[in-house]
């Protein structure tokens, strides 16, 4: 796909600022579980925040080529930061862009454009991961408010949220055709949020549970009409997929980049490991896997541009590209021996961060149900 001169500009300025910003930082990330203000500020300053967000909020207003152009970039830098920010331009805001009201958009979109504010979504409970039909969130209106009621788990960017899209039950008796999507706010009455939790990788980026005891909610932050929620939530995550392809894309690349170098000057029975067929036929695959991984996912983008839901091209990208890059990490490991297994390499890093792509926003299974309900439809 062509990217526009000024996509292409901004890809550029974003590869300058994660090689001269972030990767001397991914390691503080790494150790401290945090994302530095600095790296927050200059973000902010460079208008990241707000690539996804319309331009007459505030915003860039990229498309999704754009969106998963920077993603490939950011997937190259500390995974903690390309999720702290993806998140946040992908499902974090996306809801808000698609569904909200006027009054809606001109309050919180440029404050989110701007960085001051960050977005989060919130569809996951403890008993409903990947079946949103066993949902137990409910919201009841009473006048002018809903009362929320329920707990959500394992939210990212929850920690660190000023907006949640949050999913909840508005009538049981419609099964999922009754989940309707609200905006809170961090410190609305009776909303909760628990602590962030240790995790194998991805860290940096706060992943928390929410609580709801009569959390009262104005009835103008309902999103979109009552009933939408899942509607507008499986539009969402068919969105967030292919994104999440793009950043793997952008993994496999720093990673193979990285395993070249690495070939290219360790030396083992006397001669550089580059010239050893073994390790040459690994590194063909890795490079294969990484370009059919590219090719699902531009795929899935010209199949959503061109006006298509692309839902099993979203599924499909995401299905073989987060396959792909646990076997990339893995041989990257391998290429690099001993010393792929010890932090200081960073390469373990990539493997623990790359084991959550086949789990959020659709597991590798759920991916396979979707695109075997649609070729069965299809049929």
């Amino acid at each position: 796909m062509q990217l526009s001169p000024e996509v292409v500009r901004l890809c550029e300025e974003v590869r300058r600022f994660v090689e001269k910003e972030v990767d001397p930082r991914a390691r503080w990330i790494e150790e401290h579980d945090a994302i530095p203000d600095e790296l927050v500020r200059m973000a902010r300053e460079m208008g990241l925040f707000g690539i996804t967000i319309p331009e007459q909020y505030g915003g860039i207003g990229l498309d999704l080529a754009g969106k998963c152009a920077i993603e490939e970039v950011m997937g190259r830098t500390s995974y903690a930061f390309a999720t702290f920010l993806g998140n946040h331009t992908g499902i974090g805001t996306a809801g808000i862009v698609a569904l909200g009201t006027e009054a809606q958009k001109k309050k919180y979109l440029p404050r989110m454009a701007s960085g001051e504010w960050l977005g989060c979504f919130a569809l996951t409970e403890p008993q409903a991961g990947s079946d949103p039909a066993a949902m137990r969130a409910t919201a009841v209106r009473k006048g002018d408010r809903y009362l929320l009621n329920g707990e959500k788990t394992f939210i990212t960017n929850g920690g660190v949220a000023q907006v949640f899209t949050v999913m909840a039950i508005t009538d049981r008796s419609k099964g999922i055709k009754g989940i309707s999507a609200f905006i809170l706010e961090r410190g609305f009455p009776g909303f909760a949020i628990g602590r962030n939790e240790h995790k194998m990788g991805m860290h940096g980026v706060t992943t928390v549970p929410l609580a709801f005891n009569n959390c009262e909610i104005p009835a103008e932050n309902l999103l979109g009409p009552e009933g939408m929620g899942y509607v507008q939530a499986l539009k969402t995550l068919t969105m967030g997929r292919v994104t999440i392809a793009a950043r793997c894309c952008g993994m496999m690349d720093r990673l193979i980049e990285r395993c070249v170098e690495y070939m290219k000057t360790r030396v083992q029975g006397g001669k550089k490991i580059a010239e050893h067929q073994g390790l040459q036929w690994m590194l063909a695959d890795m490079g294969v896997a990484r370009d059919a991984a590219r090719l699902l996912t531009w795929r899935a983008v010209e199949t959503m541009l061109g006006g298509e839901r692309g839902t099993l091209e979203a599924s499909a990208a995401k299905l073989f590209a987060t396959e792909a890059l646990a076997k990339v990490a893995d041989c990257a490991v391998q290429i690099y021996g001993g010393m792929g297994y010890m932090r200081e390499a960073g390469i373990e890093t990539a493997y623990r961060d790359a084991r959550i792509t086949r789990i959020y926003e659709g597991s590798s299974e759920i991916q396979r149900n979707i695109i075997a309900a649609q070729l069965l439809k299809d049929a």
